[in-house]
């Protein structure tokens, strides 16, 4: 496992993943990172913005716009459907 650097906390997880919902589709990575309701290193905010990524939470459009993707109630109904996942 790689070791990082800029370790964020889950409450700044959390905040980061609130304020990418907010804005799904209206700002790119550094207009999101300024409308943090606190300050946040900008390295961990791209730790984060990794992680988010990489976890299939949120995609990065052609404009740079980052777009939140993530459906936990869809993926509820589709589980309770009989899909198997291994």
């Amino acid at each position: 496992m790689q070791q990082l650097e800029y370790n964020p906390t889950l409450e700044t997880v959390l905040m980061v993943e609130k304020t990418i919902k907010k804005f799904s589709g209206e700002l790119g990575i550094t207009n999101l990172w300024k409308k943090l309701p606190r300050k946040v290193m900008y390295q961990t905010y791209r730790t984060v913005v990794d992680y988010l990524l990489e976890s299939n939470k949120i995609i990065i459009g052609k404009d740079g716009k980052v777009i939140w993707i993530w459906n936990q109630e869809r993926i509820k109904r589709i589980l309770s459907e009989g899909l198997k996942v291994r």
